[in-house]
């Protein structure tokens, strides 16, 4: 996944909800999580995030790495790298510094390009809001 190098053990701290699996609530999950069944909360600290083809999300998902052949209602963010492969469905608004996106990959929301730190942006401002306009002359 974008040429990163390997995590080590990465597969020992791995948690899986199996196809036939339904889990509701909120997941911290200090390793990697596997997801084949329905998933229907949050998502946070995950390391790295799969989502099966049958693998379905419903609620927000914060983890370093994002990898989806399924499908998430929800918003996403990740901190290195997301993936949406072919036949994958997000819908949601994510922020991550990399994105791969698929041919036959949908998403549906919006997608902000940033590197982790949320920097302020600065409007330009509109020339007319710069100085203000002067005010009517009197009519004697």
């Amino acid at each position: 996944m974008f040429g990163s190098k390997p995590r080590g053990d990465a597969r020992e701290g791995m948690t899986l909800i199996c196809e036939e699996a339904f889990f509701h609530g909120s997941l911290t999950a200090k390793g990697s999580l596997r997801v084949e069944g329905t998933f229907e909360g949050d998502i946070s600290d995950a390391a790295d995030v799969e989502v099966g083809a049958r693998g379905r999300i419903l609620g927000d998902v914060a983890a370093e790495s994002l990898v989806l052949s399924g499908e998430i209602v929800g918003n996403v963010v990740a901190s290195g790298s997301v993936e949406l492969l072919a036949g994958s469905r997000l819908t949601g608004d994510l922020r991550t510094p990399k994105l791969r996106v698929e041919d036959g990959a949908s998403f549906d929301g919006t997608c902000a390009m940033t590197s982790g730190e949320d920097k302020p942006r600065h409007r330009r401002a509109h020339p007319a809001s710069v100085e203000p306009t002067p005010p009517p002359e009197p009519v004697p």
